[in-house]
């Protein structure tokens, strides 16, 4: 076995981390009237007043965690020069915090020394509340809480009690305001009437970022991550058009400018070129398939591989029942049962779901009826290779 060493090359990037979701940007840039309206609904707190409960929505990757990092910090900053002003921020993120009773736990650790932490399990839920807003008054001043994927919290409760706690007389010291941040665009409609009228009490929405927003986006961030004329023509221009091609997703595209880095560091060559972005999405695509149907169950494995021979074959869009066909040859291949008609509209369903197919509604009056038409929404090659890593054989 050849002996491996580790040395830096100095080529490529200047500051990579630049190009993680966990970077703040010193400005941010693409975002100029959902700012806008975010700055106006923090401003109470500047003014000494009870904070706004605010809440944002939009999809993944349009800048409403960055949104909040970054005027929260700005407000910090401002609130240090003002007299009297004493204020907190705390963030907590609710995936994988199932229940109003996990996030009031963590809400309680994350104030709370370390040493001084509790269980999630043993204790009753008001009791649990009880240590929260005992903690939140003990600590006094302006309190900004920061529920980020909110809709993660299966049930009410928390959501009704934060935004309440002054009013109910659960907290009397401190001003509290709670900020939730939701990618779930149907969220607010599923929450009570008395829950969304004090969460919501100021709302944000979050738009897809178009592409001459993602190209000031990732122009940003070059400027920093990448050594000096490092990129080729281009490469910032196709990341963008990649990026707003796919819901407009500001994380995807500068998932791909730092794939696009990574090839290039791993060939060990000095720029960055389209063919570089060209690789590093086939990559990326083909992880995504990877990570969407990995847990899937064998059949939904099967009506995606049933797409794909009828996309190899120039034959999608397709309708449901022409995946039949395919669909039940693989399943006598494979020895199994085929499902019925409505699991497999149920697994295209989810596969549109997750991204990795694109489905269209027809609807052909009284003569045709209604009825989907459904192709990849991934290249073909990087589903393949994704099936063929999950099942061992490609389509």
């Amino acid at each position: 076995m050849s002996e491996f060493t580790f040395e830096p090359t100095g080529k490529i990037f200047a500051e990579r981390e630049a190009l993680l979701e966990e970077w703040t940007p010193e400005k941010l840039v693409g975002r100029d009237q959902e700012l806008k309206q975010y700055h106006a609904a923090l401003q109470p707190v500047i003014e000494g007043e009870t904070p706004s409960n605010i809440f944002l929505y939009g999809k993944s990757g349009v800048g409403k965690t960055a949104a909040t990092r970054f005027l929260l910090g700005r407000l910090e900053e401002s609130a240090e020069d003002v007299d009297g002003l004493d204020l907190h921020t705390v963030e907590i993120n609710c995936d994988g915090l199932n229940s109003s009773y996990q996030t009031a736990v963590a809400l309680v650790n994350e104030l709370r020394d370390p040493a001084d932490q509790i269980s999630n399990t043993g204790y009753p839920q008001a009791s649990v509340y009880q240590f929260l807003f005992d903690e939140i008054d003990d600590l006094g001043g302006t309190i900004l809480i920061v529920l980020d994927e909110v809709d993660h919290i299966e049930d009410d409760s928390l959501l009704y009690k934060l935004p309440r706690a002054r009013s109910n007389g659960d907290i009397e010291r401190a001003r509290l305001g709670v900020i939730g941040i939701s990618n779930d665009l149907s969220f607010r409609n599923h929450l009570s009437s008395k829950v969304r009228s004090s969460l919501c009490e100021k709302e944000v929405s979050f738009s897809a970022y178009d592409a001459p927003e993602l190209i000031e986006v990732l122009r940003q961030r070059e400027s920093v991550a990448f050594r000096d004329d490092v990129l080729a023509d281009g490469v910032i221009e196709m990341c963008a058009a990649y990026g707003a091609k796919d819901s407009g997703d500001a994380r995807q595209a500068l998932d791909l400018l730092l794939e696009s880095g990574d090839i290039a560091r791993e060939e060990n060559v000095d720029r960055v070129t389209e063919d570089h972005v060209s690789r590093a999405r086939e990559r990326l695509q083909t992880n995504q398939v990877i990570e969407g149907i990995s847990n899937y169950s064998r059949h939904g494995q099967l009506v995606l591989w049933a797409l794909c021979l009828l996309e190899e074959r120039g034959e999608t869009p397709a309708r449901t029942r022409e995946i039949r066909d395919p669909y039940e040859e693989l399943c006598t291949q494979r020895a199994t049962d085929p499902v019925s008609d409505r699991a497999v509209r149920e697994y295209l369903a989810e596969l549109e779901t997750l991204g990795i197919t694109n489905s269209t509604q027809h609807n052909r009056g009284k003569s045709g009826g209604k009825y989907k038409e459904h192709e990849l929404n991934q290249s073909l090659s990087s589903v393949k290779a994704g099936l063929e890593e999950l099942i061992g054989t490609s389509p």
